[in-house]
């Protein structure tokens, strides 16, 4: 029986030290990549939470003084109604509001569709 050569031994060794040399780059690499993605996510969460809360703030004040004025100007002609129309004005603003804040959050912005790319090709290439 021959012996075993000292190059195949080797050669094995060196192939699956390169291929974990590899998968290891690869792993770097895509946790780079998520970390960037992940910043800038978090910066745009940042901007619509401050957005968010800024329209918050001002819209209380606003609707606070604009109430108490309509409320005072117009309580001798309207009576009770007038808390029924600023009930309804009031509605149609918090729905607008609601569609802007949609609008802010959706549209993958809040999302990470580079990394997610990468990794479904990592997996159906290893699969």
């Amino acid at each position: 029986m021959p012996a075993p050569r000292a190059d195949a031994d080797t050669g094995l060794v060196a192939g699956l030290a390169g291929v974990a040399k590899n998968a290891f780059g690869l792993f770097l690499s895509r946790l780079e990549l998520a970390s960037l993605e992940l910043g800038e996510v978090r910066d745009n969460l940042a901007r619509v939470l401050l957005v968010g809360a800024l329209g918050v703030v001002m819209l209380w004040f606003t609707l606070a003084c604009w109430t108490a004025l309509v409320v005072v100007l117009a309580w001798d002609s309207l009576g009770w109604k007038i808390l029924l129309l600023v009930a309804g004005v009031y509605t149609v603003l918090a729905a607008v509001i609601l569609q802007r804040a949609r609008k802010l959050a959706g549209g993958d912005r809040l999302s990470m569709p580079a990394t997610l790319n990468e990794l479904r090709n990592d997996r159906d290439a290893l699969l």
